[in-house]
This record gives C-alpha cells, sequence and structure tokens, in this order.
C-alpha cells in the first residue's frame, strides 16, 4: 500500500516515541498463555474479514474515546494491532499521552501475523 509522506512523516515521528513488538514475539507470548490487552484497532471493515485469535477490536476512530472502559488500569499491558503497523504506532502515542504507561505496537500489524500464519478467526 502507498502511504503519504506526510502520513509516513507523523507515523516516523510517534514509532521514536513508543514501544514496538513484531509478531514473532506476539505469537510466542500467546502460545505461552502470557496475559495482556490485545487490541485491533483497524476499521470494523477490516475486522469482519478476519482478527488475530483473542484480539479485541477498538476501531482507532474510537479508540482514544473507548479504551478507559475497556482497559480501567493504566500500567495494564497493551499491545495494538493494525494491518500493517502504522495505525497502531499512531494509537499507541496516544495511549500514552492518555497516561497508559505499558503499550506497544505490533511492527508489521495483521498482514504480518498472516504473512505468518498466526491463528486466526
Amino acid at each position: 500500500m502507498d502511504h503519504s509522506t506526510g502520513f509516513l512523516k507523523i507515523v516516523d515521528e510517534s514509532r521514536r516515541k513508543i514501544r514496538e513488538t513484531d509478531v514473532p514475539t506476539i505469537k510466542a507470548r500467546l502460545a505461552r498463555g502470557e496475559k495482556f490487552h490485545l487490541i485491533d484497532v483497524r476499521e470494523d471493515r477490516e475486522w469482519d474479514k478476519g482478527r488475530i485469535k483473542g484480539a479485541v477490536h477498538i476501531g482507532r476512530g474510537v479508540l482514544e474515546r473507548d479504551i478507559e472502559a475497556a482497559v480501567p488500569d493504566k500500567k495494564s499491558e497493551v499491545v495494538l494491532y493494525c494491518g500493517g503497523g502504522f495505525r497502531s504506532a499512531l494509537a499507541a502515542e496516544n495511549l500514552q499521552r492518555m497516561g497508559y504507561t505499558n503499550v506497544s505496537s505490533m511492527d508489521g500489524g495483521y498482514r504480518a501475523w498472516l504473512d505468518a500464519k498466526g491463528e486466526t478467526e
């Protein structure tokens, strides 16, 4: 997918301020049964086509509005993903601005998850 220069610029700025994780790490953690909030920030139509097994959907457009009800403890671990890791990086920065202290973005997003043959539903 081609992204605009302006969009890529703000994503790069966000990536310097957040923590990122990767698909192999998240796959291994899920396989071990580790507990954390895995949140899909993609659009509804993307979610409807498939998702990482066990993920919760809070679309990017409503994340800041709805996150405190879904994850009231701002120290809880939150891992965000989107289609490719761009929107989730922007979302992670905003959650940090809201006081969440243990948030990360999964680099590569759902496309990388599918490429790695991760479990979906």
